[in-house]
């Protein structure tokens, strides 16, 4: 059976693989490449493709010819001199066969990337008709991956580039759209944006498998992934034998669930082999992320976190490694990597407490410490019955001011107060802060969101007042208070800003084990 199923997995990856290649002799060119597309300004774009071996390939573009030798597999690829931003232009690619792209713009392209709040689409989002009505923008180009998972790196995927438009937007990330959006307006260059997302998916489907067999604290993931594999056909047969007697219990706890005025339970699912699941490590990775590299592009914007809330400390590595592992499939250095903080989620506590989701988000803050990235917080604008807030608008111009900062240097505060360092005076801890801006604010009466300690780690709520660029807060109940938390819950109520009205970000200045250090 062992050897039956292993047989049949390669026998599966060698059609997968022939799926996606071209038939010989004829010089074709993978999906991201075709009609409508934005070019990278400034930058040796690579063009490549796939023709038969030994064959001379000819891209000509502008006023500017490449050429390239398919090598012994079929492979060629040619870098474009840098191009300035404009068009539209025309690009022949020939070989025996030719192929002519038109509508190509040049300017500024950015990979949107992430599990379902990326996905969550304009039609779904705030003000949906009146968004779509006036998303007339041609010079903003959009390309969607068709959803694809693999046991191995994919050379090509499904997708087209199309003009934005009242017709093309609706089922196309928010997020994603409003960040391209304010990005045109500020920039007045065209905008592309590559959209592969996965709703429900975790980070380590997007990292590729040898990053995460390197590292000892990841390697468990692909392990667990090994033994669901060897396990497979026995879960398999499992379920064949049991679907009836599932499907039955099923329709009993709808029934009852209806009577009782509930929500019901979702229909039992045949198991999914894990080679092919959108959760195993590193499928998303091979068949969403491979086949677009190395398009050039700016950079990428990230909204996921949710699917690893409960191993929160594992992400703190899984992260930054995903982003590393991005940038050296490119090979474009540390090109700019801008990412999305937890939204604000779930009932809200009475009291101070632990929270995965604050870990989570203490980890997606700690990833700002490679180079080139920025985080975009919306802690105040989430919802506590959804977690797919509608407000994507906010979404993508905080994702944007980042993009203006970093990627292109304008002079713009990007980001609300970060936690800087605190100082115990008596029953006082005095705490300082980067990114105030204009000045720090209370967007209300009065400040909240803060919980002191002492040394018996018991948090209780603290008073807390702004004095200058510093925020003091104590507590009756403390007199030697040791650690101070913000907004450290799945729904925390908190309201600290700077004048440019963006948030604070979520913090603590312990370093206690949390509440999934030990997840993994």
């Amino acid at each position: 059976m062992r050897r039956i199923a292993v047989t049949l997995f390669v026998a599966v990856c060698s059609l997968t693989l022939l799926a996606a290649m071209p038939a010989a002799a004829d010089v074709k060119l993978p999906a991201i490449i075709g009609n409508n597309m934005v070019l990278q300004q400034d930058m040796k774009d690579p063009i490549w493709g796939w023709a038969e071996p030994g064959e001379k390939v000819t891209v000509s573009i502008g006023d500017q010819k490449a050429e390239a030798t398919a090598d012994a597999k079929g492979m060629w690829k040619v870098a474009l001199n840098p191009l300035k931003a404009g068009g539209p232009l025309e690009m022949t690619v020939a070989g025996k066969n030719t192929i002519k792209v038109t509508n190509i713009l040049v300017g500024e392209v950015w990979v949107c990337s992430g599990q379902s709040n990326m996905e969550m689409s304009v039609k779904s989002s705030n003000d949906s008709d009146k968004e779509i009505l006036e998303a007339k923008f041609p010079k903003i180009r959009l390309f969607l991956l068709t959803k694809a998972t693999a046991p191995v790196p994919l050379p090509d995927a499904k997708g087209q580039w199309v003009e934005c438009s009242p017709e093309s937007v609706p089922g196309f990330s928010a997020a994603a759209y409003f960040f391209g959006r304010d990005l045109l307006n500020v920039l007045n260059v065209p905008v592309g944006l590559i959209g592969t997302y996965w709703g429900g998916t975790p980070a380590e489907a997007w990292t590729s498998m040898p990053t995460l067999e390197k590292d000892p604290d990841l390697k468990v993931m692909v392990d667990r992934m090994k033994d669901n594999v060897a396990k497979f056909p026995q879960t398999k047969e499992n379920w064949e034998k049991t679907r009836d007697e599932q499907t039955a219990k099923w329709k009993a706890a709808v029934a009852k669930a209806k009577a009782d005025g509930k929500q019901p339970p979702r229909q039992p699912q045949a198991p999914i082999d894990p080679n092919f699941s959108p959760n195993s490590p590193a499928t998303l990775y091979n068949g969403m992320i491979a086949p677009i590299v190395p398009y050039g592009i700016r950079g990428a914007i990230w909204y996921q976190g949710e699917s690893n809330a409960g191993r929160s400390y594992q992400y703190r590595k899984l992260f930054p490694a995903m982003i590393t592992d991005w940038r050296k499939s490119w090979g474009q250095g540390d090109f700019p990597f801008f990412f999305v903080q937890l939204a604000n989620f779930m009932a809200r506590k009475d009291q101070p407490g632990d929270s995965g989701w604050a870990e989570l988000r203490e980890a997606q803050s700690m990833t700002l410490s490679l180079p080139n990235t920025g985080q975009a917080v919306i802690i105040d604008i989430g919802d506590a019955t959804n977690i797919h807030p509608k407000n994507k608008q906010d979404v993508g111009h905080r994702l944007a001011l980042a993009a203006e900062k970093i990627a292109y240097g304008k002079d713009v505060v990007f980001s609300g107060p970060t936690y800087d360092s605190m100082k115990a005076d008596g029953s006082k801890v005095v705490l300082t802060f980067k990114n105030v801006g204009g000045g720090l604010v209370a967007k209300g009466d009065k400040l909240t969101g803060f919980a002191i300690a002492g040394e018996d780690k018991k948090f209780v709520w603290a008073d807390a007042k702004i004095e200058g660029a510093t925020v003091v807060v104590s507590a009756k109940e403390v007199e030697k208070p040791v650690a101070v938390r913000y907004a450290w819950a799945d729904n925390p109520e908190c309201n600290l800003y700077n004048k440019e009205v963006i948030p604070a970000s979520p913090f603590r200045t312990d370093t206690w084990p949390g509440v999934t250090a030990n997840n993994q």
